[in-house]
């Protein structure tokens, strides 16, 4: 067994031996397009970097049929590295110590592999073997998702679908919705030990006595799962949908299309003066992206609280309170120790919040909230409804009950939709409509997304909301009209100057609340020049 000096200085080597490895991956990369198989006729849609340099997805399209398939390639690893791969695992296991708390995990094991490499002297495989290589494949396995890890890191994928062993993971990645990949479980009991870890990544356990998981993954990420056949025939099958660390904003949908900057205006002004607002959609329309991206249109001593069955809303305000529910410990009728949603819409009226955003509406807090909304407190929501009247619908029925006279309460609804495009084959979002709601069966659609032109129609001119923010503001309708100019141009800047992070976003929306005119004038100047330079 080597000695603490020589174990050093085979660690130092290591060190230098893997930033060589990794040089030459670098140089391979360029010089060899793919490592996995593409069929010669087959149209490359799109090739982006994962983790470079050892993976990248690769997105083809079979001209024959049309289908599109997500491909996974990773530089492989020959059979005597896969074999050292999984000694070093077994050793990982068996010897090393949990991190010390605030190390990051990552380092922390990557030092550990390094220290086994130099203790047990693997270092004499040489070049049979290369470590940079070996190193990318335990960290995937150890710390990441395994063959899942760089579907993980891809942006573009929203969701991660397994509906059984032996069939293709499906991606739902934009612009191109669900699309089957070259990563599958063939072994059953692989894809439950898959399970397993996932369960136990998440804090949370998994058997045949309990083959339901529903969690939180490190990250944000939200976990559904079955295990085996208990439930699923198929087997073990999972869903991961992914959390963004950095939220869109509303200068990302702006640019993508989503709302025009004129609509963005008038939703940011309706939003700001503590009106409420209802965004509805199916599963996966986009609605909880849309709520935070106009969330952080509020003012900056906005008292906010947050109600939500997972953590997904990311605010950059101060003064935010972010609760979450809980489910029950207890087992069978026994709900002990549950907190719902109802139990937090109550609670969230003793904190004197300015405004409260609830993740999703579904059951008796809606009619709290509405409460709420009746005291003057702004509110802000999603609910699962195709449009107005299906809410209205909703709303009105068991298990929310909303008596018919307290939906004019919600000043606001808008629907968000996942649509294709006029004449191209991606799928986008675009926020279909917007309704003031003026009535229990009165709404007037003040703006709506034209299909054939992908443009959007806007009627701010004949909006009674703007009417009354202007007389609750001591306001004619000319100024209110001159303020969704004005934010307009500020929105059209900061989306031609890709000013979309959300701290960014926040900070020139403060600027404007600090200092309008000058913010305006700034905007007005340096698109005038931009449009100058490009002529």
């Amino acid at each position: 067994m080597p000695g603490k000096g020589s174990a050093k200085s085979i660690e130092a080597l290591l060190d230098e031996y893997i930033g060589s490895e990794i040089e030459e991956y670098l140089k391979l990369r360029e010089e060899k397009m793919t490592f996995i198989e593409i069929p010669p006729e087959a149209e490359i849609m799109e090739i982006k970097d994962l983790y470079k340099p050892w993976a990248r997805a690769v997105i083809i399209r079979d001209p024959t049929t049309g289908a599109l398939k997500y491909i996974v390639d990773e530089i492989p690893l020959t059979q005597l590295e896969r074999r050292v791969v999984k000694r070093l695992i077994d050793m990982l296991y068996w010897q090393m110590e949990p991190p010390p708390s605030g190390v990051d995990v990552r380092d922390y094991v990557e030092a550990e592999v390094k220290r086994l490499i130099a203790l047990y002297g693997l270092k004499r495989l040489g070049r049979r073997v290369k470590w940079s290589k070996i190193l990318y494949y335990i960290l995937r396995d150890t710390v990441g998702y395994g063959p899942l890890d760089p579907l993980m890191r891809d942006p573009d994928i929203e969701d991660i679908s397994c509906v059984g062993p032996g069939r293709p993971i499906y991606v739902w990645v934009r612009p191109y919705e669900y699309v089957p990949t070259n990563v599958i479980f063939y072994d059953p009991e692989e894809l439950d030990d898959f399970i397993v870890k996932l369960a136990h990544k998440a804090g949370k356990h998994v058997s045949v006595a309990s083959p339901i998981v529903d969690a939180i993954l490190p990250g944000g990420h939200r976990l559904a799962a079955t295990f085996r056949k208990e439930v699923s025939v198929a087997g073990s099958t999972f869903t991961i949908r992914k959390f963004r660390e950095e939220p869109l904003t509303i200068i990302d949908l702006i640019r993508w299309g989503t709302l025009s900057p004129e609509l963005a205006a008038y939703l940011w002004l309706v939003i700001e003066n503590k009106l409420t607002a209802l965004i509805l959609g199916v599963t996966g329309a986009g609605k909880t992206s849309l709520l935070n991206a106009l969330a952080t249109l509020l003012r900056p001593t906005t008292k906010v609280v947050t109600i939500e069955d997972t953590p997904e809303l990311k605010l950059p305000l101060e003064n935010w309170v972010q609760l979450v529910s809980r489910p029950s410990h207890g087992i069978g009728p026994y709900k002990v120790g549950e907190i719902t949603l109802f139990d937090l819409v109550k609670l969230s009226l003793r904190y004197r919040p300015d405004v409260i955003i609830v993740g999703e509406v579904r059951g008796e807090e809606a009619y709290v909230l509405f409460q709420a909304m009746a005291t003057g407190h702004g509110g802000m929501t999603t609910m699962h409804a195709e449009d107005i009247s299906a809410a209205v619908k909703r709303l009105t029925s068991p298990p929310m009950n909303i008596p018919e006279s307290y939906i004019p309460l919600a000043s606001l609804a808008m629907v968000i939709r996942r649509v294709r495009l006029p004449g191209a084959e991606i799928v986008a979002r675009r926020v279909a409509k917007v309704w003031e709601i003026r009535g229990p069966n009165d709404f007037f659609t003040v703006a709506e997304w034209k299909p054939a032109i992908d443009a959007f129609e806007i009627r701010v001119e004949d909006s009674q909301l703007l009417k009354s923010i202007a007389e609750m503001l001591g306001k004619d309708t000319v100024w209110i009209f001159d303020e969704i100019a004005k934010r307009t141009t500020v929105l059209t800047w900061m989306a031609v100057k890709k000013i979309t992070r959300y701290r960014d976003v926040a900070k020139h929306v403060q600027k404007y609340y600090a200092k309008p005119d000058l913010m305006y004038r700034t905007a007005l100047e340096e698109l005038k020049q931009l449009r100058e330079a490009e002529a």
